[in-house]
């Protein structure tokens, strides 16, 4: 009976993930009232380990999880490090962060809100004149990190074809914001949540404007070297990954550029490629390790102070834009009640070949990191890889 409510709540988790294709943690779950459990179980290293066996597979061909808290901690490695020597994934990986980035970004900024440098009622207009059409609504920096700014995304190519062929261009955040800006604002600031890079990259921006110093200095300065995450870093506009880590791939149909076989399927190598379109958005590069210091370091008020923090845990009560759910994303975090009643916050991302997702309990009971070198980490409804995973460190 607990195996098949957990699988009917996986189901649940994976209904909720956005079309973006943003895994695991990145949607809320609501449970019946009758079920309520404030306090999470044992830590079942059984489940944890299933949820990451049998790794190289489909789906991905390496993973990392980290799990820690009051009650324990496991760690597992599994898969292979890359497809051509099949050597045995390594331990304490680095890996691309992809959106789990955004709690950086986030975290600067209202660093600066503290130190009086920003305002979250001040507008972008205000900071950054010039930057949107002059027809935009005021859109305030509070509505940035919280996304609720009515900011839309850039088009860009069409499929996986057109990331491919551009996957070492490099973008700048003017670049990026100008394609956006193209098209009309989608809401009114304040009134919907739409969950897009764009927010975060305005946010990036303002960093730099009112810093007078890079986004990669700030967070470097600001986050990385006080929470002693050694193993991460930028990567500006370099497009590989320094020191230890496991290749990544992306599936593709028979006949593709590169393509390698790989099983029943074709593969590309996406190991290599520059994160200037995600920047302040999604080009951290970080470990397990470094990303589980800096959730207990932030969830226990050692990078944001008090004031500020609680806009980290406080989700806007607004819809999603283009439907009635109920907002799930606060600044920075992702809201999630799980089976049980279990309240956690935490963040996923995904680059092609990895997916990644960091979550915890706001009392830090349970915390989980894990990096999966995923086959298909963008695609909407994929990664039930990442929702075992999220489902194992929490309900067991």
């Amino acid at each position: 009976m607990k195996r098949t409510r957990i699988a009917a709540a996986a189901l649940a988790l994976a209904a909720l993930v956005p079309a973006v294709g943003t895994p695991a943690l990145a949607a809320a779950v609501a449970t019946p009232a009758t079920a309520v459990r404030t306090e999470v179980p044992p830590i079942d290293s059984a489940a944890l380990e299933r949820s990451i066996a049998g790794l190289p597979a489909p789906d991905a061909t390496a993973a990392e999880v980290r799990v820690g808290g009051s009650k324990g901690s496991w760690h597992g490695v599994t898969g292979v490090t890359d497809l051509r020597t099949e050597r045995p994934a390594k331990e304490g990986a680095r890996f691309r962060t992809g959106s789990v980035t955004k709690i950086l970004t986030v975290a600067v900024v209202l660093q600066l809100v503290a130190e009086g440098e920003l305002s979250l009622d001040g507008t972008v207009q205000e900071y950054l004149p010039g930057l949107l059409p002059a027809d935009y609504p005021a859109v305030k920096v509070g509505q940035l990190l919280n996304h609720t700014s009515g900011l839309p995304a850039p088009k860009s190519g069409d499929g996986f074809e057109w990331v491919y062929a551009t996957r070492f261009k490099k973008w700048t955040p003017e670049e990026y914001v100008g394609k956006a800006v193209e098209n009309p604002i989608e809401f009114t600031p304040g009134t919907r949540q739409h969950y897009l890079n764009t927010n975060t990259f305005v946010a990036g921006m303002l960093i730099e404007k009112v810093t007078g110093r890079s986004y990669e200095h700030e967070v470097t300065t600001r986050i990385l070297r006080p929470v002693g995450m050694r193993d991460s870093y930028l990567p500006g506009d370099s497009i590989r990954i320094r020191g230890r880590h496991n290749h990544g791939y992306q599936v593709v149909p028979e006949g593709f550029q590169d393509a390698i076989e790989y099983g029943q399927a074709h593969v590309v190598d996406m190991t290599e490629t520059s994160v200037t379109s995600t920047w302040a958005s999604g080009d951290l590069i970080s470990t397990t390790a470094d990303l589980e210091r800096f959730v207990k370091a932030l969830f226990r008020g050692k990078v944001v102070p008090a004031a500020q923090l609680k806009h980290m845990f406080t989700v806007p009560k607004v819809t999603m834009y283009g439907g009635d759910q109920p907002a799930v994303h606060t600044s920075g975090l992702t809201r999630l009640e799980l089976p049980g009643g279990i309240v956690a916050f935490g963040k996923t991302g995904a680059r092609y070949g990895s997916a990644s997702g960091v979550g915890a309990t706001r009392d830090l009971s349970r915390t989980v990191v894990y990096s999966i070198n995923s086959t298909d980490a963008k695609a909407a409804g994929q990664n039930q890889r990442g929702l075992g995973i999220a489902l194992a460190a929490f309900v067991g």
